[in-house]
């Protein structure tokens, strides 16, 4: 089973290392897994008697642990309380340093400095004068020393212990001076007072401590908003509902008050608090919130809505059948925590470091120390080597490298309607040559769409009218195609209605009888039908019409592809990716659809069962697959892939089977989801550089290496800073994710061809836009079509500028759609 802990008073790298390792190591568990940025650890165990076996293993490695839950969480409030107590201890720190630097460093720029403080006559004066100037930033800052000196005693030290033996043996030198000062002014040795009086450390001790705290804030700073994309989410939620009671009376309630079967009233402007099914009215309601998709959705009677979406236009009642923790909202929530706060396998090498980290660094300046003594050094210059070594390592930069750039990555797939189940997910997912689309509701609509109308002798919309007609009662997926096409227009009265199983229907309009179905009714009757064997070759399916023994006309009906479709399987292609689909359908029709759609390589005449089978040979071929589907047949193929992503319309089976779960039913999100994927793991690996880059380079560096040769010696203080800098660094670059635009030729490949994309520009003059909301309204819709990489809108002009390879109509009917005119 797994069990979920809060744990308190870990602050780097070496921490969780040593938490995890105490942890596993208790009897009935088999892994644990500590996420450093969330103060959490999961743990794979036989049962939850483990528990308190658990708890005491942490806490005598000298953290707190208790388990997920029963701690109420740290408020907004309390974090910033947190954040004002550490910006006070910077400002205090940093006025005692200033004065402290003046006494000690201000006449190297010419400052005059007080009478009785200079002079080797008042050399006990001064040291006095800098002891007291830096014990109030000892105190100020006494929690390294609090958690660091403990974690020494428990054998787990770890960043804070760096910074309490280097700081500390700085001070503790300063007060070895003083002593040998004193001693030395008594009894008149004024060489060794000089000598003592130009080797006190207090600065670098009261440095270390202000830079570190310095660099700690702005860490936080940085972290705090990596957890941006989860705090919008819960912000959408809406914090009350106007519900109707039993006696029909609209009352405003919580919404943890809504139950299931509550009828829920959202007018326009309104957020939907529940999920539910509307059973009155009608609206346009813009779902991306949790899609990504730009363009309002029209809702009506029977279709469902989401928690967090927005009724724009139109009055909606809904029966309410999830609430709470049920909603869609709060199982997005839920997964992007989860997601974000589990380990990716590139963190491995990171977190073996970080376990022996802190002690080889101790190990280090000591050796250090002992070989500059050795080879003549004084002891002033070996403790500078072996105190600037101890603040220089940074074993924060190294902890932080992974889980930064993992919660961001997986918040900005939120905020893209990507849902990433775990880190492996995001990771394995750049690692991916092959992408399997299953062809019904994947690359298709799902249903049948009328394709092409060849009316007979009369015009398109009677033959239309007529067709509807008689197909107004029927409830097969072609007649529910042709009433679409019709589009709601006025229908003619049908009598003596029949259904002809398995052929087709019939009935009498205006005193005649009137048949539509298939080839075998028509031949039945005895009616000749025109053969169009080329459409049917494109995987087409005629419906025939006739009145009395004469055909009146053909519908052919197809499952078209989805409008971005091509678009998607193009830059799919981009992105070097070889695209295979997966059909049930014959040979003839899987290549026609595949052909409309770019796809070369199509594996036709599968059985449902066998599509797990499909993709088990291609990764015997040594391909990595990511298998794209959307139904229940499709579940053991999604578990088979080394990637499986299900399609937001999609099944609850189909998604709970797959690794990353796209929440529009849209292929561009396909596209999106790879190029985030390779952009994060291209981050982390940045990071991960730069941690062991800077440890590396910087260890021998603060140790002397450079001092034979050209007399470079690092000072415990330049040393500091770099470290603080180090951490804030990672936490930096990983939110530079924050930006990642899909498409952007920052984050994919064949830069080339992305250049020429970029390149490419439509201006639109469109009418209608009056003030900065309509500038972003149709900035919006633009930026919503598959292709386009940016768009700005010049009120002043009245036209808006598109980069990228989107088609012109789409951005037209995209930009009509939002209700604006495109004049050219």
């Amino acid at each position: 089973m797994e069990l979920k802990f809060n744990v308190v008073g870990m602050t780097c790298a070496a921490c969780s290392a040593r938490v995890e390792k105490v942890t596993g190591s208790v009897s009935g568990v088999s892994k644990a897994e500590v996420n450093l940025l969330a103060g959490t650890m999961k743990v794979c165990a036989d049962d939850d008697s483990v528990i308190p076996l658990i708890t005491k293993a942490i806490a005598d490695a000298g953290y707190q642990a208790s388990v997920f839950g029963t701690q109420t969480k740290i408020s907004d409030t309390s974090k910033k309380n947190v954040e004002k107590t550490m910006e006070r201890r910077i400002i205090l720190s940093a006025v005692f340093l200033v004065v402290l630097m003046y006494f000690t460093m201000g006449h190297m720029i010419g400052l005059p400095l007080p009478g009785w403080y200079e002079g080797k006559e008042n050399a006990v004066v001064a040291v006095l004068v800098q002891l007291f100037l830096t014990l109030p930033v000892v105190y100020l800052n006494r929690s390294y020393y609090t958690k660091g000196m403990k974690a020494l005693l428990h054998r787990s030290a770890n960043m804070d212990s760096l910074i309490a033996v280097g700081s500390g043996a700085a001070i503790l030198s300063g007060l070895v001076a003083l002593f040998r000062i004193a001693y030395a002014a008594g009894h008149g040795d004024w060489l060794v007072v000089e000598k003592y009086l130009h080797n006190l450390y207090f600065e670098s001790g009261a440095m270390i401590l202000t830079l570190i705290t310095l660099g700690k804030y702005l860490e936080n700073k940085a972290k705090g908003k990596t957890g941006d994309a989860v705090r919008q989410l819960m912000d959408l939620s809406p914090k009350t509902a106007v519900i109707r009671d039993k006696d029909g009376a609209e009352i405003t309630v919580g919404v943890e008050q809504v139950k299931v079967g509550d009828v829920v009233l959202v007018r326009s402007g309104g957020r939907i608090p529940v999920d539910g099914t509307v059973i009155n009215g009608r609206g346009s309601v813009d779902q991306s919130a949790l899609t990504g998709e730009s363009i309002p959705v029209e809702k009506t009677v029977g279709d469902s809505v989401s928690a967090a979406t927005m009724n724009t236009e139109g009055y909606l009642e809904i029966s309410a059948t999830k609430v709470g923790e049920d909603t869609t909202l709060a199982q997005i929530i839920h997964l992007v925590e989860e997601a974000g706060g589990s380990k990716a396998p590139i963190a491995r090498l990171a977190d073996k470091v970080a376990g022996i980290f802190v002690p080889t660094v101790m190990g280090i300046s000591l050796a250090a120390f002992t070989t500059w003594l050795l080879l003549g050094e004084s002891v002033a210059f070996a403790l500078n080597i072996a105190i600037s070594i101890l603040v220089i390592s940074c074993p924060c930069a190294l902890g932080l490298a992974t889980p930064v750039a993992i919660m961001v990555g997986t918040g900005k797939g939120a905020g893209l309607g990507v849902l990433f189940k775990n880190a492996q997910s995001l990771e394995n997912l750049q690692k991916v040559d092959t992408v399997v689309l299953d062809k019904t509701g994947t690359l298709t609509l799902g249903r049948p769409a009328v394709t092409d109308v060849f009316p007979g002798d009369m015009t398109k919309d009677d033959f239309l009218q007529i067709a509807a007609s008689l197909e107004a009662q029927s409830e097969h997926p072609f007649a529910k195609a042709i009433m679409q096409e019709y589009g709601g227009r006025p229908l003619q009265n049908v009598e003596e209605f029949r259904t002809l199983p398995g052929r087709g229907v019939s009935g009498k309009i205006s005193g005649e009888i009137y048949y539509g179905g298939n080839l075998r009714l028509m031949e039945e009757l005895g009616i000749t039908v025109s053969d169009r064997a080329s459409l049917a070759q494109e995987g087409k399916t005629p419906l025939y019409f006739a009145r009395k023994d004469q055909c009146i006309g053909v519908i052919f009906a197809a499952d078209v592809l989805k409008e971005d479709s091509v678009d998607a399987v193009k830059q799919l292609h981009k992105l070097g990716l070889d695209v295979v689909m997966l059909t049930g359908d014959n040979r003839q029709t899987a290549e026609a659809i595949g052909s409309k759609a770019g796809i070369e390589r199509i594996i036709s005449d599968v059985l449902p069962g066998d599509k797990a089978g499909v993709v088990e040979s291609l990764r015997r071929e040594g391909r990595f697959v990511l298998m794209v589907g959307d139904g229940i047949n499709d579940a053991p193929a999604l578990v088979t892939a080394d990637v499986g992503m299900a399609i937001g319309a999609g099944t609850d089976i189909a998604m709970e089977s797959s690794d990353v779960v796209l929440m529009k039913n849209s292929l561009s999100g396909i596209c999106d989801a790879v190029s985030l994927s390779k952009a994060t793991i291209r981050n982390i690996r940045q990071n991960l550089f730069w941690a062991f880059f800077y440890n590396c380079l910087g260890i021998p560096l603060a140790a002397g290496a450079l001092y034979p040769a050209f007399g470079i010696l690092l000072s415990p203080m330049i040393g500091a800073a770099a470290m603080s800098m180090s951490s804030v660094f990672v936490v930096s670059n990983a939110l530079r994710l924050r930006f990642f635009k899909p498409g952007s030729r920052n984050f994919i490949t064949q830069n080339d061809e992305i250049q020429e994309v970029e390149k490419m520009e439509t201006v639109i003059k469109v009418e209608g836009m009056m003030c900065p909301h309509c500038k972003a309204r149709v900035e919006s819709v633009c930026k919503a079509v598959s292709g386009t990489l940016d768009a700005v809108v010049d009120l002043q002009e009245k036209n808006v500028t598109v980069k990228g390879s989107a088609s012109l109509e789409a951005l037209q009917q995209a930009i009509r759609d939002a209700g604006y005119e495109v004049v050219e």
